[in-house]
C-alpha cells in the first residue's frame, strides 16, 4: 500500500479507482453521497501520488486540497459558476474531476495539459494562474460582469495563505470589500492548525452566521427597521459585537475591509467543506470562508516535509523515497548562494533579499550563515525591490534575487525606486530565459527587453559559474544605479568556480573567445557557449565569437571591430524583439555600408511546456541549430 494517511472520517484506500474512473465531469459528482465522495478523494489523492511518482509536478498543495475541490464542484455549477484559483499549485484533482483524469499523465509534458490552470485548455479553468495573488481581483471581474449582464452565475476565489501576502491580493480584497459584489474567497491556509481548544467556538459562530433561518431572519429585522440612523446605530453595534468574537479567529481584518467572515473549519474534513459551501452559496455580498487544510495531506512522506514535497520531483509511491538526482556539475542558482555567503563574510553590508524563494534560489545557506542579514519578505516582489531600495539608500548592499519571470510584477519599483533614485542594488534574475515543465508562466524571456531601455541600468548575462561569481563581486562595488544579473534555471558549464578567484567585470566589457573575418557572434549569457561550439565546425578564421556580456552598456569597442564582417549573428536566451538584437540593431541603425544582423532568441510566441534541451531546440538556440544558421550565412555571403 502507498504510504498515505488519510483525514479522520476518511474511507481507506481502494486498489482500484472504482469511483474516479467513472468521473468525466463535475456533474457526475452530484448523485454521490458523502460515502462515495470521501472514496473519490482517497481515489483522488492515489492517482495523484501515483501518476507525479513517475511524471514530477506540484504535489503537496495539490494533495492538501482535495476535500476542498471535491466539496466546491459537488455543490457549484461548473463551468458556468467560475472557480477562480490562484498560482495552480493546488488545482490537480480541479483538473482530474474536469474531463482530464487521462490527460493528466501527461501534465507539462509537450502536447500534455499545463501544469496550471489555462483558459484554453478547458472552459472550467475560468482564469489562468501560473503567478500568484491575481485570483481576488479576478473573481472580482466575474462576480461584477455577472450583476451588470444579470447572470446568476457564482464567483469563488481560491487563495493559498502564502499567496495572499502579494500586494494584488490586498488591492483586490480592498475593492471586493467595498463592492457589494456577490464573491466568495476561500483562504486555503495550510500554514497554520486548528486551535482544538477553540474549535468549538468557531464551529458553534460558523453554524450560527451561516444557518439559512438566521440569515433569514437577520435580513427581515434589517428590512422591518427601513432605514435610518436607528438602523444605523444598531447595525454598527451588532457588527461591533461580532466582529469582537471573529476576532479570536483571525476575521477582524476582513471584517474591517467588508467581508463577511466565516470560519476558520478544516478544510480536509469533507463534510463540513461541503454543508458550509451549501449554506454560504446563495449569501450576498462579499464573504470569505477561512479553511486549514494540510499540504501534502493523506501522503505522510509529503505531511512530514511539505517544503521539499511542494515539487519533489521523481520518487516511489510505495515508500515515498525520492529519486536523488545527482548534478554532474553545479546548478546556478547553488553558485549564487555559495558566492552571496562568500561575498557576506568580505563585506558586512552585504544583506539578501527574497520573495519566499530562498530556497529555489539557493539562498538557503546564506540565511544560514547570516540570519541577521537575510530577509524573506513573502510573495512580494514589488515590495522585495523597494525593501531592497531602502537598505541602499541606507547604505547597504542588497542582492535581491527574483526569479526573472516574477520580476515583471516589479518593474515599477525597478523604475521608480532604484533606477531613478541611482541605489546600488544589485538584483539577480533566477531562471532567466526557457525554464522548461512549467512552461509559458515561468520563462524568463522578457528580461532583457523590458529592462535595457531603462536609464541608468546595468544588464549583463554570465557565460557560466565563474562570470557569475565575478560579476557578483562586481556588485560590492557598484555605485550608481542597479545591477541586474540573469542567469537560468539548471546546471552550469562546469567551470571550476570555487577555485576562482573573485575578481571585477569593467562595466560594459565584453570578450573575444574566437576570430574569425566573415561573421562575428555576438551573444550573452550560456548560450554562448553553444555558438562557440557551433562555430568551431566550421572553417577556421571564418566565424568569430564574442561574450558581450553586457546587454546594457553594449561594448562599443566590440561593435566596432565587428563592423568590418559582412555579417553579424546575436544569440540570446531572451526574447529575440528588443533584446540584444535590438540592441546590436539599433546601434548599427544609419550607419552606411552596416554589416547584415541576424537574431537567434526566443520568438514573439509563447512558448509552452516541454524540456529545456527541446524547448532550446524549438528556438533555434542549440549547437545543432546555430551550426545550421552559421553554414546558411556563409553561404549567403
Amino acid at each position: 500500500m502507498l504510504s498515505l494517511r488519510l483525514p479522520e472520517k476518511c474511507l481507506p484506500l481502494y486498489t482500484m479507482y472504482e469511483l474516479l474512473e467513472t468521473i468525466n465531469s463535475p456533474e457526475d459528482l452530484k448523485g454521490l453521497d458523502m460515502s462515495q465522495l470521501k472514496q473519490l478523494c482517497a481515489e483522488l489523492r492515489r492517482y495523484m501520488v501515483e501518476c507525479c511518482a513517475v511524471n514530477p509536478g506540484h504535489l503537496g498543495s495539490s494533495l492538501g486540497a482535495v476535500e476542498l475541490i471535491v466539496a466546491l464542484h459537488t455543490i457549484y455549477n461548473t463551468p458556468e459558476d467560475k472557480i477562480v484559483f490562484d498560482v495552480g499549485h493546488q488545482a490537480y484533482a480541479h483538473k482530474i474531476l474536469t474531463g482530464r483524469r487521462e490527460a493528466f499523465k501527461a501534465n507539462r509534458k509537450k502536447n500534455g495539459i499545463s501544469g496550471f490552470p489555462k483558459r484554453s485548455e478547458s472552459p472550467y479553468d475560468a482564469f489562468g494562474a501560473g503567478h500568484s495573488s491575481t485570483s481576488i481581483s479576478a473573481a472580482l471581474g466575474f462576480a461584477e460582469a455577472a450583476r451588470l449582464t444579470g447572470s446568476a452565475d457564482k464567483a469563488v476565489a481560491v487563495i493559498g495563505d502564502g499567496a495572499l501576502t502579494g500586494g494584488l491580493a490586498w488591492e483586490g480584497l480592498n475593492n471586493a470589500g467595498s463592492s457589494k459584489a456577490d464573491i466568495l474567497i476561500i483562504l486555503n491556509d495550510n500554514n497554520i492548525s486548528i486551535d482544538q481548544n477553540t474549535g468549538g467556538v468557531h464551529n458553534y459562530l460558523l453554524n450560527l452566521t451561516t444557518h439559512p433561518f438566521y440569515n433569514r431572519l437577520k435580513n427581515r429585522v434589517w428590512n422591518a427597521m427601513g432605514e435610518g440612523k436607528t438602523r444605523d446605530w444598531i447595525q454598527k453595534r451588532v457588527i461591533d459585537t461580532k466582529s469582537n468574537l471573529v476576532r479570536s479567529s483571525g476575521g477582524a481584518v476582513f471584517e474591517a475591509l467588508g467581508f463577511r467572515y466565516f470560519g476558520p473549519i478544516d478544510g480536509n474534513d469533507l463534510e463540513q467543506m461541503t454543508a458550509t459551501l451549501e449554506r454560504i452559496k446563495n449569501l450576498h455580498g462579499p464573504r470569505l470562508l477561512h479553511i486549514h487544510t494540510r499540504k501534502g495531506c493523506g501522503y505522510a512522506p509529503a505531511e512530514a516535509n511539505p517544503t521539499v514535497w511542494h515539487a519533489p520531483g521523481r520518487f516511489n509511491p510505495e515508500t515515498g523515497e525520492r529519486v536523488k538526482t545527482n548534478y554532474p556539475v553545479s546548478r546556478y542558482q547553488d553558485v549564487f548562494g555559495e558566492v552571496l555567503t562568500e561575498l557576506a563574510r568580505m563585506d558586512e553590508k552585504v544583506v539578501g533579499v527574497t520573495p519566499a524563494m530562498a530556497s529555489g534560489c539557493g539562498m538557503t545557506a546564506f540565511a544560514a550563515a547570516f540570519p541577521r542579514r537575510f530577509f524573506d519578505v513573502g510573495i512580494e516582489e514589488g515590495h522585495a525591490v523597494t525593501f531592497s531600495a531602502g537598505l541602499a539608500a541606507a547604505g547597504l548592499k542588497p542582492y535581491c534575487n527574483i526569479y526573472s519571470s516574477f520580476s515583471q510584477r516589479a518593474y515599477d519599483n525597478i523604475i521608480h525606486d532604484v533606477a531613478l533614485q541611482g541605489l546600488p542594488v544589485v538584483l539577480c534574475f533566477d531562471r532567466a530565459g526557457l525554464v522548461g515543465e512549467d512552461g509559458a508562466t515561468h520563462h524568463g524571456c522578457f528580461d532583457m527587453a523590458a529592462y535595457r531601455s531603462i536609464p541608468g541600468v546595468t544588464v549583463a548575462a554570465p557565460r557560466n559559474e565563474t562570470e557569475l561569481k565575478r560579476l557578483m563581486y562586481t556588485g560590492l562595488s557598484l555605485e550608481g544605479g542597479p545591477l541586474i544579473i540573469r542567469y537560468p534555471r539548471g546546471i552550469g558549464e562546469g567551470t571550476d568556480w570555487k577555485n576562482a578567484p573573485c575578481e571585477a567585470i569593467p562595466i560594459g566589457r565584453g570578450e573575444k573567445l574566437k576570430d574569425g573575418a566573415d561573421v562575428a557572434i555576438l551573444g550573452v549569457g550560456p548560450v554562448v557557449n553553444r555558438a562557440l561550439e557551433a562555430a568551431n565546425k566550421c572553417p577556421e578564421k571564418s566565424v568569430a565569437v564574442y561574450d558581450m556580456r553586457f546587454v546594457k552598456p553594449l561594448d562599443e569597442e566590440i561593435l566596432q571591430e565587428v563592423s568590418r564582417c559582412k555579417r553579424i549573428i546575436t544569440v540570446e536566451d531572451g526574447a529575440l524583439k528588443g533584446g540584444l538584437f535590438g540592441a546590436v540593431s539599433e546601434y548599427f541603425s544609419g550607419q552606411a555600408d552596416a554589416p547584415i544582423i541576424k537574431g537567434a532568441g526566443i520568438p514573439d510566441v509563447f512558448i509552452h511546456q516541454d524540456t529545456q534541451k527541446a524547448q532550446r531546440a524549438l528556438c533555434g538556440l542549440d549547437t545543432e541549430s546555430l551550426c545550421e544558421l552559421i553554414k546558411e550565412t556563409l553561404k549567403n555571403i
